[in-house]
């Protein structure tokens, strides 16, 4: 591979197995098809390494995005020198009680969590989950609002909005709705027969009301096929992303594929067959995790043109960030947040 630094970023987003970048790492992010890097825990055993991880990924090309998953409870990936979050059915629980108080801490959080991977040079956590919990799906869970759709839909708002105020962008997923499958597309390939009518009046809820107020800079797909309305997982159909999300429900921003690497995303003909798939659908980025022989056996048939896209290279500018650095106000409020969660076993 080419060490040389490409004009143009294209739309794969990869992993590394290690916090420091190994000379095959650093030659694969010079690679132009490769678009950004996604951190897990194994990435970020402290808050140093993570930022000196994040400099030398920068390095390479202050183009390439890092993505994290931070969304709280069982998925949150840097867990040392940052507030350990709970998850976000907590706020959903709160809500029940006391409404006002519940959004307060839900906009709270959101600052939190994005300050804190802001201040390590992290530009995006994948958050927040929009999906329904009716306790069917062991994937989603606590990692879920409400199963109610309109008060998941006030509490994500407020969420996103700390989000906002940091500066980073949110991700809704899993469009248009995971919680009401019983199997995890990580490990199956998840089937809903519902009708489009009847997920507009409950999953899609949140997508479409956060949609209207612009208040979502990414969506993030489900791999799950909904029998009823296309042949295709939601993530690999053009009516679901071309016709639906961007059509019909008017959506602009960016549109990451889940983990092309999960069996939700088996389809015939391998890996490039996901990827290209994914890209005929709609996707902008395309992440593709925890199996680098599948990387190197895409990334010279992908595209490059996405990334020179003016369109598409202003989402990306709107996805990425400049180092927060916080200020002594900012701790203080990191310290009374951090006090109201330690009433709080998770």
């Amino acid at each position: 591979m080419s060490t040389e630094v490409p004009a143009h970023r294209g739309p794969l987003i990869v992993d590394i197995s290690n916090p420091e970048l190994e000379c095959e790492d650093k030659a694969l992010l010079s690679h132009p098809a490769v678009g950004g890097v996604i951190l897990f825990a194994r990435n970020t055993p402290d808050v140093e390494q993570t930022k000196a991880l994040c400099e030398s990924i920068k390095a390479i090309d202050s183009q390439l995005l890092i993505v994290i998953d931070q969304e709280g409870g069982r998925v949150q990936r840097l867990l040392n020198g940052v507030t350990r979050l709970p998850p976000l059915a907590v706020l959903g629980s709160l809500y029940a009680e006391d409404p006002q108080l519940a959004l307060v801490k839900a906009y709270d959080l959101g600052w939190l969590m994005a300050s804190e991977i802001h201040s390590v040079g992290i530009d995006l956590s994948l958050a927040p989950v929009l999906d329904l919990d009716d306790s069917r799906c062991p994937a989603i869970s606590n990692r879920s609002f409400s199963p109610s759709p309109q008060i998941a839909t006030e509490l994500a708002h407020s969420y996103i909005k700390g989000m906002n105020s940091t500066g980073m962008g949110a991700t809704g997923k899993h469009f248009p709705g995971h919680g009401q499958v019983t199997l995890d597309s990580h490990v199956a390939k998840p089937l809903d027969p519902r009708s489009l009518s009847d997920i507009e009046h409950t999953d899609l809820i949140p997508f479409l009301s956060l949609i209207e107020q612009q208040a979502l800079a990414a969506v993030m797909p489900a791999h799950i096929t909904f029998t009823s309305i296309d042949k295709y997982p939601v993530g690999f159909s053009r009516h679901w992303l071309q016709t639906l999300l961007r059509d019909k429900y008017g959506f602009s921003g960016l549109i990451f594929s889940d983990d092309l690497n999960m069996d939700g995303a088996d389809i015939p003909g391998g890996y490039r067959a996901r990827a290209q798939a994914a890209l005929d659908a709609g996707c902008d980025l395309l992440l593709l995790c925890n199996n680098r022989r599948a990387v190197n056996d895409v990334i010279d048939g992908i595209p490059h043109r996405l990334a020179s896209d003016e369109a598409h290279s202003r989402k990306l500018q709107l996805l990425q960030s400049e180092t927060y650095v916080p200020s002594d106000q900012d701790k203080l409020r990191r310290s009374e947040i951090s006090s109201w969660l330690s009433s709080f076993e998770f």
